[in-house]
């Protein structure tokens, strides 16, 4: 008979081994796992999925939303960076307006949250930053307009046009300018005389559509009056004229001086409170007009012809009074005329 072992004594409990009591070691607790069937795997990855903490499932997707937030402020530093140099000068202000965001948004400025249900702050239409209300005034002149954000080409901000197609003038000043030097600088009555309406519209709405794939050669519009129509028209429909509301006084006070010296020297400290996008783009006007003025004895268009057609469409008051208008028309034909004639000399 085998001997008793001493936890077997008679007349105490009977008590096992720790180690017995334990269950199977770990090693072998996924094979009876496994030989309970399929039922005891679902049941243990279920339960596992209970015991998952509440706040990993509820914060996981405010960590991947707070990801694209900061992929988007990379993308916006690229732009930045990646920008041709003469795109650094041409300083835009932010397009903000109150804007209701869905789910949780951080402001791309302070990153801190946004609260609220409605109204959380103020997006930039241009751009798509999204800032408090209260950081919009702290936000730097730096937005770098998206060219899928922007409606349009006619009407549509001169600065944001150039910095979103990362160019240095308009697409439409650039293009119609070289059309109309390649086959019309003689044409007579160049810009006096009207194209068709009918597709002077077809022009603009080719380059709101298909910007700078927009065919206006020869071949599509044989009069090149449909071109210079189309050009004119852009600068009436800019929200800002190309002589802005600010610049505008400056330039009419250079017109009152008599004396002709002083009047071109105050004339080019009035240019140099243009924006730098403005400038060069009447810079590149006025030098196609001069050299429009120097065919006149083919288009019958000299630089006071000129000034007479462009003088309102390039320059007005901000207030829409009709007798500052009226007292205005002088000196918008004045000081186009003299940009035309010394163009060289003032830019």
């Amino acid at each position: 008979m085998p001997s008793a072992q001493p936890w077997e004594a008679a007349g105490k409990p009977v008590q096992r081994p720790v180690s017995e009591c334990a269950g199977p070691p770990a090693s072998t607790a996924p094979q009876l796992a496994g030989a309970q069937g399929g039922g005891g795997r679902g049941a243990a990855l279920t339960a596992r999925r209970v015991q998952r903490p509440a706040s990993l499932s509820l914060w996981q997707p405010l960590k991947i939303f707070a990801c694209s937030q900061l992929g988007s402020l990379v993308r916006r530093a690229a732009l930045l960076r990646d920008a041709p140099d003469h795109l650094h000068k041409y300083e835009k202000s932010h397009n903000f307006k109150v804007h209701t965001f869905r789910g949780p948004h951080w402001c791309e400025y302070c990153a801190n949250f946004m609260w609220g249900l409605i109204a959380q702050g103020v997006k930039c239409s241009d751009c798509g930053l999204n800032v408090h209300k209260q950081c919009c005034r702290l936000v730097p002149t730096d937005c770098q307009p998206d060219p899928r954000r922007l409606p349009k080409v006619f009407g549509c901000d001169l600065t944001a046009l150039v910095k979103a197609h990362r160019g240095r003038l308009p697409m439409v000043v650039e293009m119609c300018i070289g059309e109309i030097e390649a086959r019309g600088l003689k044409s007579e009555g160049l810009y006096r005389v009207s194209g068709v309406s009918d597709l002077v519209e077809e022009v603009r709405t080719a380059f709101d559509k298909e910007g700078e794939k927009a065919d206006i050669s020869a071949k599509a519009y044989e009069d090149v009056n449909v071109i210079t129509g189309a050009l004119k028209l852009y600068f009436r429909e800019l929200p800002t004229p190309l002589v802005t509301y600010q610049a505008y006084p400056h330039f009419v006070e250079a017109a009152k001086v008599s004396d002709p010296a002083e009047r071109l020297e105050q004339l080019r400290r009035a240019l140099q409170t243009l924006p730098p996008a403005h400038y060069d783009t009447l810079h590149c006007l006025m030098a196609h007009l001069h050299r429009v003025s120097q065919q006149e004895k083919h288009n019958l268009m000299s630089s006071e012809n000129l000034s007479i057609v462009f003088g309102p469409t390039l320059m007005r008051p901000h207030e829409q009074d009709v007798l500052a208008t009226l007292n205005g028309m002088r000196h918008q034909r004045l000081l186009v005329e003299l940009l035309i004639r010394h163009v060289q000399e003032l830019f």
